[in-house]
């Protein structure tokens, strides 16, 4: 039993990105008299992960059919909308426009094409005309057209979940970070920087830190949180009409990232990006950013040199267009070469806290580890803040499993 003079919650969040905060408003739901606790390290909601992405709402276009990705993603882009149209949060279903700049790309198209079919999603084929028509200042050979695609300021949506959550009597702590955890038959007792409390049950949003949640209970996993920066910049106001939709290239299918786009933002902004640059820090969004328990624990990892191993040109790659611009800029020149050297403007660079394998495998698709009285989220990868309700339902369901089998 928990000592008398530890506080203790029924059941309690870690991580108050926007994944966290959709289970634990959802849980409230589920369980309306228990005591529910969420806990996050820093001063804020949706700072890490959810507040440095592209604020794109997803519609599902590259998601093998049948996996979680696609299922939360087309149920999560809904949930998104209607989310924002009950509390009044400004979103705009722009449609997306995937261009194909040449033959290989244009066969990659197809491929995506049948995929969006498979997935019941609503897309056209635009030739060169219909996408000259489209979008005046866009170059290429043929497009996808994707109009439930749209966009959004997540971390408005963090906001009104915290406020939901503590309205329905949630308790939330902000500037509390986990330092321990120690899990028996009858509790998970929880360090924290500031206090000691015990719960019953325990859900772990940890994001970039993931790996390190598990760790500290023991779970045996083979994975490990490997960061990758995503580096944006933002055009002049004078291109803010630049584009009517969001452009993005045809994508790799053997690399998880997407590619430079170009993306409209809810406050009416452009950016251009991002890349996928291997990361030295965990939680580094300056321009130089060194962590050395992060780089070790990289080093340490078998995964990490097989990664490196796997995909050395695309990392080579991309580490030299962080640094030289002009080979940053001609990703975006491909289909848009309106776009000069200096419209590049400085924007916040994001993390991606993407699960790696003991092989080197990237996971691409959700992934959960748990014990008798802890379930973690250990790879959220894009789509999660478009998918964070459907994913946060999912956590609901599973921990109640848990809860009724105990």
């Amino acid at each position: 039993m928990a000592n008398e003079q530890t506080t203790h919650f029924d059941i309690t969040v870690i991580g108050a990105g926007i994944v966290g905060l959709s289970t634990a408003w959802q849980l409230l739901q589920r369980y309306p008299t228990y005591r529910i606790l969420l806990v996050e390290k820093e001063a804020e909601v949706g700072t890490h992960q959810t507040g440095h992405n592209s604020g794109v709402i997803h519609a599902g276009v590259y998601y093998a059919p049948g996996s979680l990705k696609a299922d939360f993603c087309q149920r999560g882009a809904q949930a998104t909308k209607a989310f924002c149209l009950q509390h009044n949060i400004d979103f705009d279903e722009c449609g997306k426009l995937l261009v194909a700049t040449n033959d290989i790309e244009h066969t990659r198209m197809e491929v995506l094409f049948q995929r969006c079919q498979e997935n019941n999603l609503e897309v056209y084929k635009l030739d060169q005309g219909q996408l000259k028509e489209r979008e005046p200042n866009v170059k290429g050979v043929a497009a996808l057209f994707v109009p439930s695609t749209g966009i959004v300021n997540y971390r408005r949506i963090c906001e009104k979940l915290a406020e939901l959550f503590i309205s329905k009597g949630g308790e939330l702590r902000l500037s509390t970070e986990v330092v321990a955890l120690d899990e028996s038959n009858e509790r998970v007792g929880i360090t924290l920087n500031n206090d000691v409390v015990s719960t019953s049950y325990l859900v772990s949003c940890g994001g970039l830190m993931a790996d390190r949640l598990t760790k500290m209970l023991n779970i045996q996993t083979d994975f490990q949180i490997i960061p990758f920066r995503g580096e944006y910049y933002r055009l002049p106001s004078k291109h803010n009409k630049i584009v009517n939709h969001l452009i993005y290239p045809i994508p790799d299918p053997d690399l998880p990232f997407l590619g430079v786009h170009l993306t409209r933002m809810i406050d009416g902004s452009v950016t251009v990006g991002p890349n996928a640059v291997q990361g030295w820090k965990r939680e580094g969004y300056g321009r130089i950013n060194i962590n050395f328990r992060d780089i070790f624990d990289m080093v340490r990892f078998p995964g990490f040199w097989k990664l490196l191993r796997n995909h050395w040109k695309t990392g080579l790659t991309e580490t030299k267009n962080s640094w030289y611009k002009p080979g940053y800029l001609a990703q975006v020149r491909k289909y848009c070469d309106l776009v000069t050297l200096d419209d590049l403007q400085p924007y916040p660079a994001g993390i991606r806290a993407q699960a790696v394998m003991n092989d080197g495998s990237l996971v691409h698709d959700f992934l959960f580890a748990q014990s008798a009285r802890t379930l973690h989220v250990c790879n959220a990868p894009s789509p999660a803040a478009t998918s964070a309700f459907p994913i946060g339902e999912y956590i609901v369901d599973k921990l109640d499993e848990q809860i009724t089998s105990i």
